[in-house]
């Protein structure tokens, strides 16, 4: 497959000048997402249909972000593919070794005439979704990274001053103990286990998730996340499981609701949790950067992202790509942009929008909202830190999810239960790589 260089759509208020197309040519758009962020979607939608008459955009939710990767993947081999197919972060490099399934979003721009300007991304997402040539491959839409929400209340209620450091997990550790001597049910939860505390604690330590630079570097990568930094962390937890501190509430964001519910004290999470706690806590409440361990380095690196990016699928007419074109110009436009990082708590992909957030006075009004774009973008990305590219991740992300179930539960020590994931996982990576040669 061939990519184009390229960058980031930057468009103002007004749209590219219309190109040729048959009248309210249709794009159909896949997604994943339900609730606050589905209604958020639709009404994005709703302003781009009513902003121009060449083009309908038709949403359609096909599931949770696995489900929605199997349906395109599915209805591609139908011949029945949409336009635009939303893939979560851990499907990008099943998307990349798609051959002629999809179409890079540079050529469908460049072929639109639309104006490009890389630089104006957000370096730890653009550097997520470009090709190693720096090419960019599918457009960034909802970026998220891990945070700390805090109930003031509960902090408050335990004797705990609800504005202590809570910016190390030895500072953590020692809050968590008087959480559970205040009686406390729920002193720490968790949401994505494996996106927040392998994942991202490797890259905010700096350490390697995989060789190969977290497999940018080619396929031929083996897992490293069984290294003594990733192990002291998950058998600090293991023992805050066992002592009660830790609750275990579920694989995705099961833990959302017992936060949201006022139960936990402590919840590590997507930053776009804000939309949810924002709508349902009946508590006051803090957004913090994410612990890291002084021990393990002096200071923290920097998050990566969650969340999903919008591929362009092949097989499809030349003003349908028109069409495509013009939407995801107005998905990039810093008014838009800046909206939608205001409602969900999600990056805002472009330093346009957040620079539009900072100036219109949200992050006075919202105390803790750019915590996220801070850790995000203070320190210039590393090899173990601009994310990860590794081929069956969500099926890897499945191991890695039982193996820490197994130490929660105090079936297995750390080191055992990581060496076992990596083991397992090293074997589907083998997978990929031979049938991606």
């Amino acid at each position: 497959m061939k990519y184009f260089a390229t960058g980031a759509v930057i468009v103002g208020s007004t749209f590219l000048s219309p190109l040729a197309a048959s009248a309210q040519t249709e794009v159909q758009f896949w997604h994943a997402f339900t609730g606050r962020l589905g209604e958020l979607v639709a009404a994005q939608v709703e302003d781009f249909n009513a902003s121009q008459d060449a083009f309908t955009v038709v949403a359609s939710h096909k599931g949770n972000y696995s489900e929605t990767l199997n349906a395109g993947i599915a209805a591609f081999r139908a011949g029945e593919q949409p336009q635009i197919l939303m893939v979560f972060e851990v499907g990008t490099a099943t998307m990349m070794s798609a051959a002629g399934a999809v179409r890079p979003v540079a050529e469908v721009m460049a072929a639109s005439g639309a104006q490009f300007d890389q630089d104006a991304y957000i370096g730890a997402v653009k550097g997520y979704y470009t090709s190693t040539d720096g090419d960019m491959l599918s457009l960034p839409f909802n970026s998220s990274t891990p945070v700390l929400w805090v109930n003031r209340n509960l902090l408050e209620g335990a004797g705990i001053d609800p504005d202590t450091d809570l910016s190390t997990w030895e500072n953590v550790g020692g809050v968590l103990d008087q959480l559970a001597e205040a009686g406390v049910e729920c002193p720490l939860t968790t949401a994505w286990q494996s996106w927040v505390h392998l994942e991202n604690f490797s890259a905010y330590h700096d350490v390697p998730f995989a060789t190969q630079d977290n497999g940018f570097a080619g396929t031929d990568t083996e897992l490293a996340f069984n290294g003594a930094a990733q192990v002291a962390h998950i058998s600090a937890m293991g023992e805050w499981a066992k002592e009660g501190k830790f609750f275990y509430a579920g694989r995705r964001n099961e833990g959302g609701a017992n936060f949201r519910a006022g139960e936990c004290a402590l919840f590590t999470e997507s930053s776009a949790g804000y939309a949810g706690i924002k709508a349902e806590a009946e508590f006051d409440f803090d957004v913090r950067p994410l612990p890291y361990w002084k021990a393990v380095a002096s200071e923290p690196q920097n998050t990566i992202i969650g969340g999903a990016s919008l591929w362009v699928m092949e097989g499809h007419e030349d003003a349908e790509y028109e069409g495509v074109a013009q939407f995801l110009s107005f998905l990039s436009s810093s008014p838009v942009q800046a909206q939608w990082h205001q409602d969900t708590g999600y990056l805002p992909i472009t330093t346009a929008a957040a620079d539009a957030t900072r100036a219109a006075g949200f992050y006075e009004e919202n105390p803790g909202t750019d915590v996220a774009v801070i850790q995000m973008t203070t320190n210039q990305p590393t090899a173990n830190s601009k994310g990860l590219r590794l081929g069956s991740f969500d099926q890897i992300r499945g191991i890695i999810d039982e193996e820490l179930e197994a130490v929660w539960s105090g079936d297995k020590d750390a080191q055992t239960a990581m060496d076992s994931a990596v083991e397992r996982g090293n074997k589907l990576l083998r997978r990929f790589e031979q049938a991606n040669r």
